[in-house]
């Protein structure tokens, strides 16, 4: 069809004239029959009335179809094809007196449009998060991948033969090798985290062995960087209801990211206590002397792969998905994280538990 019979077509309610001539019809019929057949009425004179009949019936139909829903209908179309070009826009005045079936399909087609705006607003941030996530691992990948390739071209060019320059460099070499696997062990650990893939196994566990035995595997860390590992005293029977292995994990990341960003001398505080308005519940505590953190970027650090301080965190191995997976676990169990900090006085994080038990906790 070309564009000129296009525009000649538009102004035209094709809707209220297939309505107007089939209702037209039908009563010009019917009134050529009673006329002819029960007046006596000539043929000729019947069909002459019926015809003018029929064309008053024709346009007071079109006008009262063309009133009643015309408007409602364009506002259809236009929403469809506001839909189709991903154009979405408020519309304010969709209803009328009529509370009919074209009144419900605009007031749905609105409410559809507003769906199908949220959605694509979803799947815009989804994609702009991947693509983000995605430069976020290739730079983290690359740092150590190019780090160990340079070690290794030095000492293939000649270095290997000197026996403390090789040394030094397999050294660092495998500082960087211990660093990509903590990363990829940290990006598998939070992808099955934010997918729903690792479920957690609720059980009945004592905390003081959970917490015994990480400060026991953390002693030599902190004493290597010179850092005083404390565990204030409480109820050896404190009974909560968790995941053992990812509560484990939560409170390791916490006591080592307050070993790796403390100051010289500095020392870690693990405090277990409990709140008078929540019994239910226990705290623990993670208190260090580090670095801190700026207010402002308190709600950023449990994003993935977010550093105060990148260069220092890249210098220490970290691979800035320690607190983002804290904060997973830490939902996934319905559970509190807190974070209170200060720059240069230091940080510090709290974990809400479930009990498991009646004892008197040591309160804070």
């Amino acid at each position: 069809m070309s564009k000129h019979k296009r525009k000649k077509q538009k102004g035209i309610y094709r809707f209220g004239l297939r309505i107007g001539l089939t209702a037209s019809v039908l009563c010009a019929g019917i009134l050529f029959l009673v006329l002819w057949q029960g007046y006596n009425f000539t043929p000729e004179d019947a069909g002459s009335l019926s015809v003018l009949m029929a064309a008053l019936f024709f346009l007071v139909t079109y006008a009262v179809t063309y009133y009643n829903s015309y408007k409602r209908l364009k506002t259809i179309e236009q929403l469809f094809k506001n839909i189709a070009r991903k154009r979405f826009m408020e519309y304010e005045d969709v209803t009328s007196d009529h509370h009919d079936e074209v009144d419900y399909l605009v007031k749905q087609g609105v409410k559809s449009s507003r769906t199908i705006e949220r959605e694509i607003q979803r799947l815009n941030r989804i994609e702009n998060y991947r693509k983000e996530f995605i430069g976020d691992i290739s730079h983290e990948l690359k740092t150590p991948i190019f780090a160990i390739q340079g070690f290794i071209e030095t000492l293939l060019n000649g270095a290997l033969e000197d026996e403390e320059v090789n040394r030094d460099f397999l050294k660092k070499a495998m500082r960087n090798v211990n660093r990509l696997i903590y990363l990829t062990k940290d990006l598998m650990e939070i992808s099955k985290l934010e997918t729903g893939e690792l479920k957690s196994e609720i059980e009945e566990i004592y905390l003081y062995e959970v917490l015994n035995d990480i400060i026991e595997s953390l002693n030599y860390k902190a004493e290597k960087e010179n850092i005083q590992l404390i565990v204030n005293d409480f109820d050896k029977n404190i009974q909560v209801k968790v995941d053992k292995n990812q509560v484990k994990q939560v409170l390791i990341n916490l006591i080592e990211n307050g070993i790796k960003y403390n100051m010289p001398r500095g020392k870690v505080e693990v405090t277990v206590f409990t709140k008078p308005k929540e019994k239910e519940r226990v705290f623990v505590s993670v208190k260090d002397t580090g670095i801190g953190i700026d207010e402002k970027d308190i709600p950023r650090v449990t994003e993935r792969f977010f550093r105060v301080d990148k260069s220092r965190s890249r210098e220490r191995g970290g691979t800035g998905l320690g607190l983002a997976i804290v904060k997973h676990i830490m939902e996934a169990h319905g559970e509190k994280f807190n974070i209170e900090s200060e720059p240069n006085k230091g940080s510090t994080f709290t974990i809400s538990l479930h009990r498991a038990d009646n004892v008197h906790v040591l309160s804070d």
